[in-house]
Formats: C-alpha cells, sequence, structure tokens
C-alpha cells in the first residue's frame, strides 16, 4: 500500500505504532471520539468495530456516502448505537445541483432520531483527481440554509468544509461569509472540518474574534498530508505537535475536536490506525485535561454525547 510506504519513510520505528494503540489508559490511551468520519457501499461494516477497537476509539459520528444504502447503514448503526452516531448525509450530486431530492432526503433523514449530528456541508472543495469534483456554493444559498437551518434547531454543531488554502480568489468573501454566518449565531457552535486549511495564526485570529467557532483535526497530520497532493495544513512538525499549534491548543483547549474524516473504503484501515498513533504521541505530550478535551470531551459537549469509554476489548 502506497500510504503505508509513506508511513514508514516519515516515521521509521514501525514499533511505535503498536506501542502507542496498545498503550495503558494515560494520556496516550485515553479514548477518542472520531467527531467526522464517512462510510460507503466498499468498505465491509463489520470490520469497522474492530477497527475502531484497535485504535481505542470509543465513539464515531458517522455519515452514509455514495451508494451505501440508508437502510443498511442505519441498520449498522442501531447494532452498534454506544459506537455509533449516525450524522445527516448532506453532500452529493443533488446537493450541487440544489435537486428537490436533496431536500426529501435531508427531510427523511432528519425524522429519524437516531440521527445525532448534521455531516459536513460542502461550501468550498478543490477537486480531488477524478474521485470528487470542485464544487462552490456560497453560505445563502438554498441547500445549505436548508441544513443549516436543522442544525440551528437541533443544536447540532454546523460543520463547514471551506478549503481556505486552495480557494485562492474566493478566499475573501468565503471568509467573510463564514464571520457573518457565526456573528449572526453566536451562541451556536461552528466548526471547521480540515482545519479550514489554515495555519496557526489565521485559526488564532479567529478564535479571538468567534467564541463559537471550533477545528477538527481531520487531514491535519503528517500522515494525510504525505498521502495527498492537496494543501492541507500540516499541525505536526514530525511526529510532535508543531509548537505554534500546540500553544494554541493548550490556551484554547474547548475549540479543538479530534476527527480524522475518512471517505474512501481504504482510509478503513492501516490508514486509519497510523494517524490514530500519531496523534496518541501528540495527546500523551499535551497536559491531561486538555488531551482529554481534544480527544473526547469536546465532542461529547458539542454533541451531547455519552462519556467515552475505552473499548471493551482495549481494556
Amino acid at each position: 500500500m502506497i500510504r503505508n510506504a509513506i508511513f514508514r519513510k516519515t516515521f521509521p520505528s514501525a514499533a511505535l505504532i503498536a506501542a502507542l494503540i496498545i498503550a495503558p489508559f494515560s494520556e496516550a490511551g485515553i479514548p477518542i471520539i472520531d467527531a467526522h468520519s464517512q462510510v460507503d457501499h466498499k468498505v465491509d461494516l463489520k470490520d469497522m468495530i474492530p477497527l475502531m477497537d484497535k485504535g481505542g476509539v470509543s465513539r464515531v459520528i458517522l455519515s452514509p456516502r455514495s451508494k451505501l444504502r440508508r437502510k443498511a447503514f442505519m441498520a449498522f448503526a442501531s447494532r452498534h448505537p454506544d459506537r455509533i452516531t449516525p450524522a445527516v448525509r448532506t453532500k452529493s450530486g443533488i446537493y450541487r445541483r440544489n435537486h428537490p431530492k436533496y431536500y426529501r432526503r435531508l427531510k427523511k433523514q432528519l425524522a429519524m432520531p437516531q440521527f445525532g449530528a448534521m455531516a459536513e456541508v460542502i461550501l468550498w472543495h478543490a477537486q480531488k483527481g477524478d474521485k470528487a469534483p470542485e464544487v462552490v456554493i456560497r453560505i445563502g444559498e438554498p441547500q445549505v440554509q436548508a441544513a443549516l437551518r436543522a442544525a440551528l434547531e437541533r443544536k447540532w454543531p454546523f460543520i463547514t468544509h471551506i478549503e481556505f488554502a486552495a480557494a485562492e480568489f474566493d478566499r475573501d468573501e468565503f471568509m467573510a461569509d463564514l464571520e457573518g454566518l457565526m456573528r449572526r449565531y453566536p451562541k451556536h457552535p461552528f466548526a471547521l472540518i480540515h482545519m479550514g486549511q489554515l495555519e496557526a495564526g489565521e485559526a488564532g485570529r479567529l478564535i479571538a474574534a468567534h467564541p463559537n467557532v471550533h477545528f477538527l483535526t481531520s487531514h491535519a497530520n503528517t500522515v494525510s498530508v504525505d498521502a495527498s497532493r492537496q494543501p492541507w495544513v500540516n499541525m505536526f512538525t514530525g511526529d510532535q505537535l508543531a509548537p505554534a499549534w500546540k500553544k494554541l491548543i493548550v490556551r484554547h483547549p474547548d475549540r479543538f475536536i479530534m476527527a480524522f474524516d475518512n471517505v474512501w473504503a481504504n482510509d478503513w484501515g492501516d490508514f486509519y490506525l497510523e494517524q490514530i498513533a500519531l496523534w496518541r504521541k501528540a495527546l500523551a505530550d499535551l497536559p491531561p485535561a486538555v488531551a482529554k478535551a481534544l480527544a473526547h470531551g469536546n465532542a461529547e459537549r458539542l454533541w451531547r454525547l455519552p462519556p467515552a469509554r475505552w473499548p471493551s476489548s482495549k481494556k
């Protein structure tokens, strides 16, 4: 696997992964909540819980994608209510085209009590080879507003997908849109998936200006960055948190949320465990209260989840 080869090159000691994954209950071994991931029809659902057990992932906020049927997804989630929190799916071709079917699908999902979150809402998304198209949709568009209304009504964090580093000429307009939205609803939590592709200085500016902004850590690590050609921000220097990011997290521990955003089938494997192992090393280097807030506490608070538990098979 190419991703594994990249990982071995970046982190010479393969024993690090195993050591961190089986770590005792300490800062490195606290349970993790993955606050945003996705699953499609190419993933064997029965493999997901054992994989989460290996990584010490207590719960995942999960949305279906591609051709995975809602019935199969909900049946899986219903079998594991203590591990899976279903998230309402928005991104799709019908979302991009503002097709009436999007609103019907949204309504059906919102009527199901099992759903406990709203998945990311795509606003600015760069083309990803032949796998995913470019998407540029302003916050004021009706399909975005429909998802926003649902999140506001249910008090779910509203997760925006804006790739600021890739957006270039659209960057200032989308930043103004986002900040205007957060000012309009100052008591509602908003989150930027993939750290918004922002560096520490810009993230710090938003935190200082908006008490309701939060950041999801997905793709923002060396393992993910080295396996991609996208301009994801890397919060790490080698296998340690970069000083600027560590300082910001320690200063504002309530603003950062652990997430990995698995999308493709091969994300649900060693690639997941490799990122978890790297983040566990970072958690062990943070003050215990900060580590717990990042690993699971902020997700529990914002999505009103039960306390995270170390998976029973890993105790």
